[in-house]
């Protein structure tokens, strides 16, 4: 049976989509079958930033209203064999999923994935609460904003009181990945330290992901960061977070502020 993890965060803007698309392809590069989720009904993304927008026929509401089989909405990516998507629609809305067609699907895709990483929409209404209601883990993602923050904590909250699991007395378990972490305003106190937001939340760190325009480019270009052995600190960050979630031991690396060629070259000088 496959394990199903949602990544959410309540606020919308912090890199949701993009952290499933990495995630996910970073699993599956490392031979795990793995199935990404969009649970955005109507505002659709995950398709853009894995590159496979034209490839949709069927999405998530077909399989799950009957209209559709499974194996003919899941598309496979072409660059890693084990990689898979099953997109949102975009022209239905989030009261188009029910409790039921969502746990039929999910169960389905359990039978056939190591993986099944669902990616949550922003806020905490029907949309997000489906797609956190039948997860066995949560990545919960935030900048180190005050209102970033605030709304993973009310996340964190949901997560343990109206999942499948919380209602059987289950725990699920809870991930933080910081995203968007600039050092040098951290440092200014522009921004939340890591130390702040782990006091705020509580949750075990999953790994930091430092502000990149890589992540930009890669997104637009439709091939998550992750894919092609991308050698950038965020795509390290986004690799060795995967490796924990498989249940791997590493040490979490602070990124370290960059300085501009000519202020590297005078300071070695100067020493």
């Amino acid at each position: 049976m496959g394990n199903v993890i949602v990544v959410t965060s309540g606020k919308g803007g912090v890199g949701k989509t993009t952290s499933t698309a990495a995630l996910g392809s970073a699993l599956a590069e490392r031979g795990q079958r793995v199935c990404v989720v969009d649970f955005d009904v109507g505002l659709r993304n995950l398709d853009l930033v894995l590159g496979a927008e034209r490839r949709v026929v069927y999405d998530f509401i077909n399989v799950a209203q009957g209209d559709a089989k499974l194996a003919q909405a899941l598309i496979r990516d072409k660059r890693i064999e084990t990689l898979y998507l099953l997109a949102a629609s975009q022209t239905r809305d989030k009261d188009a999923l029910t409790d039921e067609g969502v746990e039929r699907v999910i169960g389905e895709l359990k039978q056939s994935f190591d993986w099944v990483v669902c990616d949550s929409p922003a806020g905490i209404e029907r949309g997000a609460l489906l797609a956190m209601r039948f997860a066995d883990q949560a990545v919960v993602v935030a900048n180190p904003e005050v209102s970033s923050v605030r709304d993973a904590d009310r996340i964190i909250g949901l997560l343990d009181s109206r999942t499948q699991r919380a209602e059987g007395g289950q725990r699920i378990d809870k991930h933080l990945l910081l995203t968007r972490f600039d050092p040098a305003r951290s440092a200014r106190g522009e921004m939340l330290s890591v130390a702040d937001v782990l006091d705020i939340l509580s949750v075990p760190l999953l790994g930091i992901i430092p502000e990149s325009e890589e992540i930009i480019r890669a997104s637009n270009l439709g091939a998550p960061i992750t894919m092609n052995a991308g050698v950038s600190p965020a795509a390290k960050a986004y690799r060795d977070a995967a490796r924990r979630l498989s249940g791997e031991t590493l040490p979490i690396a602070m990124p370290t502020e960059k300085k501009p060629f000519l202020s590297r070259l005078f300071g070695r000088r100067a020493a």
